[in-house]
């Protein structure tokens, strides 16, 4: 900190340092939470195109209410709590863009993708786009690694009640992958 003759700081300097902490802090959780909230996003779009718009306007939010945020939680439950926020609005938003016409698949296969590895996480985040809004938040977060207490604060369920739930989705799923795998 720097002082001016009088003994006062200067309002100049510290507004500049705090910007740069903000703008250093914003860089870290981008850094750290840009690829999980990216498949967050592609696990509700199912678009890779629509996921690059949703993760830029998770980020824009963000960015915008850091200041907002009290500490009450962790900065990671925040920052999916905003994720699910945005993707969820983005959903709705599209269901009510929809007119006469039919909308294409939410997500598909690129059958002259030679990776097979990359069909198979294709064809995982199809599945996991045809189950309701709250399931998908569950298995997205489960499957970047998300502690249960992170989830069950996300979602606003117990512990408990989310490994009931984490059941259930993994045989959705199953019966999801199934009927795609007899085609």
């Amino acid at each position: 900190m720097v002082l001016q003759h009088n003994g006062q700081l200067s309002k100049s300097k510290i507004s500049v340092s705090t910007e740069q902490q903000q703008d250093s802090q914003f860089r870290e959780l981008y850094a750290t939470y840009s690829a999980k909230i990216h498949r967050i996003c592609l696990g509700y779009t199912g678009n890779r195109m629509e996921a690059d718009d949703l993760l830029q306007e998770v980020f824009i939010r963000i960015w915008q209410n850091q200041h907002k945020f009290r500490g009450e939680s962790q900065i990671s439950t925040w920052i999916y709590r905003i994720a699910v926020n945005t993707c969820l609005y983005h959903i709705r938003s599209q269901k009510n863009k929809q007119t006469d016409e039919l909308k294409p698949e939410l997500a598909t296969i690129d059958h002259n993708d030679s990776n097979e590895k990359e069909q198979q996480i294709q064809l995982l985040y199809k599945c996991i786009s045809e189950l309701n809004e709250s399931d998908r938040l569950i298995i997205t977060m489960l499957l970047e690694d998300v502690p249960y207490n992170e989830i069950a604060a996300a979602t606003g369920i117990t512990e408990g009640n989310l490994r009931v739930k984490i059941h259930r989705i993994k045989q959705q799923l199953n019966t999801i992958y199934s009927k795609y795998e007899s085609v």
